[in-house]
């Protein structure tokens, strides 16, 4: 394991990537990745404050599997995205809902400074198959499921992105989050987890 501040000079989130979160949404599953952009300034470490905008009245928690790749990707086979995944970290994708519902875009809803809490580490050599993800609130479980549920695996992901837009080590591309998002308070304490890689635990204020 690596610990540490990560500091990625991009973040590729995938939206929508589990079937019952898009129903949870009212949408349908995409045909294709729904990728997005966040800022590198939204990113803060493990124990650092979300911090609630004055613009949002919902801001909600999305757990999520994040990638990291190890090499410089453009136009990728199979076999190379595969390979260049270099380990796994913990990713909260934080969103403020109604700002996402209202914008025809979404950078404004995901970008907010605190916006993308990553950590606590980056490990290595975990099975992508079947890693389980929980998101919890205040230690109640809000999210639960694994990777098979994924409808595009990690691979797959980074071999789509990498026909978008060239990859560079310590990007991140956080796979999507599974249902049960929910709404953060002041004073909550928030967890992502990750099987193999450990939590990652935010105050919001």
């Amino acid at each position: 394991m690596k610990p540490g501040f990560m500091s990625p000079g991009k973040i590729v989130a995938v939206g929508r990537n589990y079937a019952l979160h898009a129903a949870e949404l009212g949408s349908a599953v995409p045909k294709e990745p729904l990728i997005f952009l966040k800022p590198p300034s939204s990113v803060i470490g493990d124990g650092e404050a979300i911090v609630l905008p004055p613009e949002s009245a919902r801001v909600e928690h999305e757990g999520e599997i994040g990638v990291v790749i190890g090499r410089r990707l453009r136009r990728a086979t199979d076999a190379e995205a595969r390979a260049a995944i270099t380990g796994i970290t913990c990713v909260n994708d934080v969103t403020a809902r109604d700002l996402q519902r209202s914008d025809e875009q979404w950078t404004r809803a995901k970008g907010f400074d605190t916006f993308c809490p990553i950590g606590p580490c980056v490990a290595t050599g975990l099975d992508l198959g079947r890693l389980a993800v929980v998101g919890r609130v205040n230690g109640a479980v809000r999210q639960r499921s694994r990777t098979d549920q994924l409808i595009f695996d990690a691979s797959y992901l980074v071999w789509f992105v990498s026909r978008v837009m060239t990859l560079l080590p310590g990007d991140i591309i956080s796979t999507g989050t599974p249902a049960g998002i929910g709404p953060l308070q002041a004073g909550d304490v928030v967890e992502v987890e990750v099987e193999g890689v450990g939590v990652l635990r935010n105050p919001v204020s």
